[in-house]
C-alpha cells in the first residue's frame, strides 16, 4: 500500500477522535496529504480543524476514506479563509472603548488594562471590588451596566476580564453567561431599534480558567436569545479566550498576580518597541499564540530553527483560542463544503485557533 493510501486509511478507521493526540496520529496525516500545510501553521489550526470536524463527526463518518480526507482538507481551508478575513479586526485601537473587570482577591490593578489600552488611544473603565462598602454583586451590576450602556452607544467596545472563571460563569463575580448575554443584547437592541442585532464591533477578551468553554456558552446563548426575542442576528461578537477548552488559566504569583496570557499581550504590544498602530485579531492568533505555545513545552531545534516541540509540563498548557463571527456567506460556504441543505442550522461562530 502506498503512503497516501495508508494515511487515508488511518483517517477513515474511526470517527473523529475527541482527544487531540489521537486526532494528530490517526487523522492529521490524511488531512495533510489532501491539503499540504507547513508545520507551524498546521500546529496553529489543527485543534480548530479537529473541533470543527467533531461538530460534524456523524456526517464525516458517512464518507469514504478519500472523501473524508478531502472534506477535512476543505474545512482546514475554510478556517484559513476566515482567519484571513477576520485578521484585521481591531482589538486595541484608537476610537475603541475598553471596559475591564478584575478579580477582587489578587494583586491585579487597573493599570494592567488602562496602561496598554491608553497607549492605543482608548478610553477605559475598569471595575474591581476594592472598597469594603462594595459587594461582588454591586461590582457585577456596575460592570454589566457599563457593558449595556457602551453597546447602546455607537463606539466599538472591547471588554477585558482577568481573574477566575468556570465554563458557565465569570467566577470572580458570579456572572453567568446568560446574564452577560442579556446585558449585551439589552444594550445593542437599544441602538439597533427594529434593525438587525450586529455585535461585529464588540470584542470580549477573557483570561481566566475555562474561558473557551465560557465563550462558547456565551456565543450560543446570544444566538438562542436572539431567536427567542424574534430578532435577526447580523453578527455575533469576537471572543478571545486565554485558555482553550477544558483548560485552566495559569498565572505567576508574587508581588503581583499576572495571568500568562495577558502578561504576554502586554509584553508584545506595550513593552516592546516599536508598537503597532493597533492590535488586531491576527496579532492574537499569530504572535500571542506563538508566545503562549512555549508554556509547558520546549522547542526542538534543527540547526538554528525550531523543528518541533516536546511536551514537558501539561498543566502549563492553555493554548488560547479566538472565536470569530460568521456571516451569511461564510455559513453558506460551510454548508457547501459539508454538502448540507441550504437551510441546515449551523453555529454563527468559528474557532480559528
Amino acid at each position: 500500500m502506498n503512503p497516501l493510501a495508508w494515511m487515508l486509511l488511518l483517517a477513515g478507521t474511526t470517527t473523529i477522535p475527541a482527544d487531540l493526540p489521537t486526532f494528530q496520529r490517526d487523522v492529521s496525516p490524511g488531512v495533510l496529504a489532501a491539503r499540504p500545510c507547513d508545520a507551524k501553521h498546521w500546529r496553529q489550526i489543527e485543534p480548530s480543524v479537529q473541533h470543527l470536524a467533531l461538530q460534524h463527526a456523524e456526517l464525516l463518518a458517512s464518507l469514504d476514506d478519500a472523501d473524508r480526507a478531502a472534506t477535512l482538507g476543505k474545512l482546514a481551508g475554510f478556517i484559513d479563509q476566515i482567519r484571513r478575513k477576520a485578521g484585521g479586526r481591531p482589538v486595541l485601537a484608537p476610537g475603541r472603548r475598553v471596559i475591564g473587570l478584575l478579580d477582587p482577591d489578587t494583586g491585579l490593578g487597573p493599570a494592567e488594562i488602562t496602561t496598554i489600552a491608553e497607549a492605543y488611544g482608548e478610553t477605559t473603565t475598569v471595575f474591581k471590588k476594592v472598597e469594603a462598602s462594595e459587594t461582588l454583586e454591586s461590582v457585577a451590576d456596575a460592570f454589566l451596566t457599563a457593558v449595556r450602556e457602551a453597546l447602546a452607544a455607537s463606539d466599538p467596545v472591547t471588554v477585558v476580564v482577568l481573574g477566575h472563571g468556570l465554563p458557565t460563569e465569570i467566577q470572580s463575580y458570579h456572572i453567568r453567561f446568560e446574564r452577560l448575554a442579556d446585558a449585551i443584547l439589552d444594550g445593542v437592541t437599544r441602538r439597533a431599534g427594529d434593525g438587525a442585532i450586529d455585535l461585529g464591533e464588540f470584542v470580549i477578551v477573557c483570561d481566566d480558567c475555562f474561558s473557551a468553554d465560557f465563550s462558547i456558552n456565551l456565543l450560543d446563548c446570544l444566538e438562542t436569545r436572539c431567536r427567542d426575542r424574534g430578532r435577526t442576528l447580523a453578527s455575533l461578537p469576537v471572543c478571545i479566550a486565554g485558555t482553550n477548552r477544558n483548560c485552566y488559566g495559569i498565572a505567576d504569583f508574587g508581588e503581583k498576580f499576572v495571568p500568562h496570557f495577558w502578561k504576554d499581550v502586554i509584553e508584545l504590544y506595550y513593552v516592546r518597541r516599536p508598537r503597532p498602530k493597533a492590535v488586531t485579531l491576527r496579532d492574537f492568533f499569530e504572535k500571542v499564540d506563538h508566545m503562549m505555545y512555549g508554556y509547558g513545552r520546549i522547542p526542538i531545534f534543527d540547526g538554528g530553527t525550531i523543528s518541533g516541540w516536546n511536551l514537558v509540563e501539561p498543566a502549563l498548557v492553555q493554548d488560547p483560542v479566538v472565536f470569530v463571527p460568521l456571516d451569511d456567506g461564510d455559513v453558506a460556504d460551510l454548508r457547501r463544503i459539508l454538502a448540507l441543505p441550504a437551510d441546515a442550522p449551523l453555529p454563527r461562530w468559528l474557532d480559528v485557533g
